[in-house]
C-alpha cells in the first residue's frame, strides 16, 4: 500500500490539517451566510410565547428578562440615544436600520456571538417625553430554538449602558 501523502510537503501538510480542523466553523459560516441574510426590521418586533430565543423590554411585551427595568427614564431622548451610539461604536456593530423624527429614534443593529458568530438582531426604540423618554428593546436569534440566555444578558447590559450615559 502506497501513502499518497508522503510526496506533500510539510507546509501542504499543516495546511491541509488546519482546513480539515476549520471545516466545522466554515461549514457554519456558509450556513449562517445562506440561512440568516441581513434584513431590515423597521418595525419593533415581539416575541412569541413559547420563544427560547428572544427576550423583550417594554412595551407592554415583557419577555425573557433577568430583572424588572423601569422604561421610564430620567435623561432626554436624545442623551440616550447618545448612549446608544457609544455602546454600538465601542463594541463595532453594524446597524441596518436607523430612523428619528423630533427626538424619537429607532436602530436596528446586529450582534454576533463569539466563536460561532451567529448573528442576533436588536432593536432599540427610544421615544421622547416631556420629562424624559420612554425605551424599548428587543434581542432575537435568527437561527435555532435557544440562546442559552445570551439575550435576556444583552438587554440587561444594553439597558444599564444606556443609564450609565458612558
Amino acid at each position: 500500500m502506497v501513502n499518497s501523502y508522503a510526496n506533500f510537503h510539510v507546509a501542504t501538510k499543516v495546511v491541509l490539517l488546519a482546513l480539515l480542523i476549520a471545516s466545522p466553523w466554515l461549514v457554519v459560516q456558509i450556513g449562517i451566510a445562506v440561512l440568516a441574510p441581513d434584513t431590515e426590521i423597521t418595525k419593533m418586533p415581539t416575541c412569541e410565547t413559547t420563544s427560547g430565543n428572544c427576550a423583550h423590554m417594554g412595551g407592554g411585551d415583557d419577555y425573557r428578562l433577568l430583572e424588572t427595568y423601569t422604561t421610564s427614564l430620567n435623561q432626554s431622548s436624545s442623551e440616550v440615544y447618545d448612549s446608544l451610539i457609544n455602546y454600538l461604536n465601542s463594541n463595532d456593530l453594524e446597524v441596518l436600520y436607523e430612523d428619528s423624527f423630533q427626538g424619537n429614534y429607532y436602530v436596528h443593529f446586529v450582534e454576533k456571538t463569539k466563536f460561532w458568530l451567529f448573528p442576533d438582531d436588536v432593536i432599540v426604540s427610544i421615544q421622547a417625553l416631556d420629562d424624559g423618554s420612554l425605551i424599548e428593546i428587543h434581542s432575537e436569534s435568527r437561527l435555532g430554538w435557544g440562546d442559552l440566555g445570551i439575550n435576556p444578558e444583552r438587554i440587561d447590559r444594553i439597558y444599564l449602558e444606556l443609564l450609565s450615559g458612558d
